[in-house]
This record gives structure tokens, sequence and C-alpha cells, in this order.
């Protein structure tokens, strides 16, 4: 009998068990998510806490390499890197009215509003600024 109620369970997934999305494919570090990515799978509800739905996922990039099948959580995603270190960027410095546009590199990686620094190419001269834009980075000046 006890066999039977197993047999049963295991057929039609245990009362606890939850819809969640999980990855449809592997996605490698540093790649963008979208909601192609997912498909919805009955998982245990301890399992499930914790994940995040489709919608909240969508248009992060994965912080580390993640097998297919995974529970994707907050943790497993970062935002967007509009600026990524050792690549150029465009330089926009801001002082009132005067906006001078200078070419150079950035030294660190980072997402829309977050600081990095970045060296001019012209002046070799280290600068800190935000990250306004993808490859652009602003500099505001007293």
């Amino acid at each position: 009998m006890m066999n039977l109620l197993s047999l049963a369970l295991l057929a039609f997934g245990s009362p606890e068990d939850v819809p969640v999305a999980v990855l449809g494919h592997a996605v490698q570090k540093g790649d963008r998510i979208e909601a192609g990515d997912f498909s919805v799978e009955q998982r245990p509800a301890a399992s499930a806490r914790g994940a995040l739905t489709i919608d909240q996922a969508s248009g992060m990039e994965a912080a580390r390499n993640l097998p297919a099948g995974t529970v994707v959580r907050q943790a497993d995603l970062m935002r967007p890197q509009m600026v990524r270190r050792g690549e150029p960027v465009t330089i926009r410095i801001v002082s009132g009215p005067l906006i001078i546009t200078a070419a150079g590199r950035a030294l660190a990686g980072g997402s829309k509003g977050e600081a990095v620094r970045v060296v001019a190419n012209a002046t070799n001269r280290t600068l800190d600024g935000v990250v306004e834009a993808s490859g652009t980075v602003r500099i505001v000046t007293p």
C-alpha cells in the first residue's frame, strides 16, 4: 500500500510543489538574461524560496556561470554593465552649460549610476566619474 502511495506522489508531484522559473539552457558569466531563457517547472516549495520571477530576472546579467535548470536568485544576477574595465569610453566633463568630451579608458566596470575611474587618453590623467550610458562616463566639476 505504501509503495502505491509513493508512486502516486512521484507521478503527480508533491502537493508542496510550486511553479518556478528555471533556466532552459546554461548561461555564462556576464551574459544578459532574457525572458526566452526561462521555462517553468514544478519544484518543491523549499527549493523555490527566494527565486526571482521571469520579469525580475529579465535584462539582468549573470554574476557567475549558471547551468541549465538553475532556479535564479538575486545573488546569481547583477545589473547590466554599461562600462567594462579596459574598454574605451567617452568622457563627458560637465561644468555648468559647458560640456567637453574626451576619449578615455575605463579602469573599472560599472552599471548606470555607479562611480568608476577612467583615464583620459590625451592627458593620461585619472578621473572619477559616474556611468551615464553605455560607454559614457560623466564627470561633474563644481
